[in-house]
């Protein structure tokens, strides 16, 4: 058995070893450097926590949080519901399925970039498709990406479309799961066909809905490649994510250990969410 345990360590110990020096070393170098005030040119400064007690009163960082958090929860739960309504849509045994299925998985494959340049020309204030359907319509003309309070509601609704394809895979291969005896016996004894979707088939999906939910919230909160190619967190700084705040201490201003500051508070913050959102849906199971 001893031997069984050393040959599995030896396949595993050189992915081991990869992932350390990928992910661990470049951490631990980053926590250094955020103790530090450096640019990478002049000789670095170490400042202790200062760095992160300028975060915790940086007026800017609490802007970029709200936006962040104001994206998160328009895009999370609104990634959920279209993501399995689609999903119990195309969980049906009919013609073209297969065109349907790729069709809806199409922008899930584009890039960020792709799609941040899509909506540069969809949402166009002046030229864009979305402002001539609401001509046509004879609705009132909208500023799309160049209105501070309508901004982000794009943005998510540009990232709700490109990524809503994940969780329709996700819950496709769940539903497919989901024992088709206990819908029909929920029928027949009386209860109609969005009883038994809510009553039976919801709660069998509730792991699948945990996973999702844990994994949207983090692409939420690490929002950047949209925000970068689409507004550069304008208008008036009302679409500046935590994560292109970041970027634009560390890279533009060359404030790079403010910026390892902020990137382990954004790390934390995301740890915490992610924990209670774990925690909160394990309590809510056992009041069940």
């Amino acid at each position: 058995m001893a031997k069984k345990g050393l040959v599995g360590w030896g396949f595993v110990l050189p992915g081991l070893l990869v992932v350390a020096a990928m992910h661990l070393f470049p951490a631990g170098w980053a926590f250094l450097i955020s103790r530090q005030k450096t640019d990478n040119i002049a000789p670095a400064t170490d400042v202790g926590w200062r760095n992160y007690e300028r975060m915790v009163a940086d007026p800017s960082v609490w802007a970029a949080v709200r936006h962040t958090l104001f994206y998160t929860v328009l895009y999370v739960p609104g990634s959920i519901v279209v993501g399995l309504l689609l999903a119990v849509a195309l969980n049906r045994k009919i013609r073209f399925i297969g065109f349907y299925r790729t069709c809806i998985f199409i922008p899930f494959v584009a890039s960020n970039a792709a799609q941040g340049i899509l909506a540069n020309y969809v949402f166009d204030p002046t030229f864009g498709m979305a402002n001539n359907v609401l001509r046509v319509a004879g609705l009132p003309q909208q500023q799309f990406l160049e209105s501070p309070s309508q901004a982000m509601i794009v943005l998510a609704v540009v990232g709700l479309w490109s990524s809503a394809a994940f969780n329709v895979v996700i819950y496709l291969a769940a539903l497919q799961d989901v024992p088709r005896s206990l819908t029909e016996a929920a029928m027949i004894d009386g209860a109609s066909r969005w009883r038994a979707f809510r009553s039976v088939v919801v709660p069998h999906l509730a792991p699948v809905t945990v996973f999702v939910g844990v994994w949207q919230t983090i692409q939420a909160l690490q929002l950047f490649d949209l925000v970068f190619v689409t507004t550069k967190g304008q208008p008036a700084d009302s679409t500046t994510t935590i994560v292109y705040y970041i970027y634009r201490v560390a890279f533009e201003r060359l404030r790079f250990g403010y910026g390892s500051a902020l990137a382990y508070g954004l790390f934390i913050g995301t740890f915490v969410i992610t924990l209670a959102i774990l925690v909160y849906s394990r309590r809510r199971k056992e009041a069940f």
